[in-house]
């Protein structure tokens, strides 16, 4: 990538998949890097922390926190740390996270839940800015096949049942960074993870929906390379797209994993009910870019952050 000229990345998602491209991206220099971060989780730590205090979720944003740390240091450790869990007691500190509590006591602190972000990741010396969707306390829902309303992101895959679409149910305003953010970004990232309750999460947000049709930056999604029981069974790549597209996320191009998958590794997820995601058509709106992305640790497929920092050079170098 050309020294002269710094370019602008905007990674839209949330979970281990975002990070992921986090960890590999803050390796590129002359890269101005804006993380897009869903607040929508309702499950362990954060849930509970919703619930008492009013807040939005910030697990999401506490693993993209650690992985855009400049380095690892004992903060970024015990941001990561957690309490033993004991037994649904919701009334101490059990189970918690304590970055989830560092980040609750420093809304409180603040005032702002943007603050609370932005003073921590000065603390953790984060390359990059991280922008909550929005600062709302919102539920996400789903739409199931069989007309069945789920709330909650994370009964969401608990259905054995299709996904129609993913919505709020009050109107929900995007922070107004995270739309500035998207104006003025050379490369837009969805992705990697759940795309029902990571990436779409962020993007049904009307003022981002709508930044996203007018940004002028090249939109690219990073695809599951495995599908996810209860949120896109049987899904090849192509779904994961018309779902993206269908919640007004525009794909211009589309990383397709090229790797081997081992057959040991297959056989596992299998019986979990996971399987990998291929590719069902050779012609398509958008372009197939395939790139080798992953690693096998203890028979787990994983997305490799120094193979996802090689790919999106390669983006980079195209614009």
């Amino acid at each position: 990538m050309s020294s002269h000229k710094r370019k602008r990345a905007v990674i839209i998602g949330g979970g281990h998949g975002q990070s992921a491209i986090c960890r590999g991206i803050k390796n590129i220099e002359d890269l101005d890097i804006t993380a897009i971060v869903t607040v929508a989780d309702d499950g362990g730590s954060t849930g509970r922390l919703r619930r008492q205090f009013h807040i939005p979720a910030m697990g999401d944003i506490r693993n993209v926190m650690i992985a855009l740390a400049e380095s690892e240091t004992l903060m970024g450790t015990l941001m990561d740390y957690r309490f033993e869990d004991a037994e649904g007691n919701e009334e101490d500190v059990a189970g918690h996270n304590l970055g989830n509590l560092i980040l609750t006591a420093m809304t409180q602190q603040c005032g702002s839940f943007l603050e609370a972000v932005q003073t921590i990741g000065k603390v953790l010396n984060v390359k990059g800015n991280i922008i909550p969707a929005t600062t709302q306390v919102i539920s996400l829902f789903a739409l199931m096949e069989d007309d069945v309303i789920v709330k909650g992101e994370a009964n969401i895959p608990d259905r054995s049942n299709h996904i129609r679409k993913v919505f709020y149910d009050v109107p929900v305003h995007a922070t107004p960074e995270a739309v500035k953010a998207i104006a003025k970004a050379d490369l837009i990232i969805y992705g990697i993870g759940s795309v029902y309750t990571s990436i779409l999460p962020n993007v049904i947000i009307p003022e981002i929906a709508k930044a996203l049709h007018k940004a002028k930056g090249r939109k690219v999604y990073f695809c599951n390379a495995m599908t996810q029981p209860g949120e896109t069974d049987g899904y090849a790549v192509e779904d994961h797209v018309q779902a993206l597209t269908d919640h007004g996320a525009p794909v211009d191009a589309v990383i397709v994993c090229k790797d081997n998958i081992p057959d040991k590794v297959v056989s596992r997820y299998e019986k979990e009910g996971s399987t990998p995601v291929v590719l069902r058509h050779r012609k398509h709106d958008y372009e197939i870019i395939r790139e080798p992305l992953l690693a096998f640790e203890n028979d787990l497929v994983r997305h490799d952050s120094l193979r996802i920092e090689k790919a999106i050079r390669h983006l980079l170098e195209d614009l």
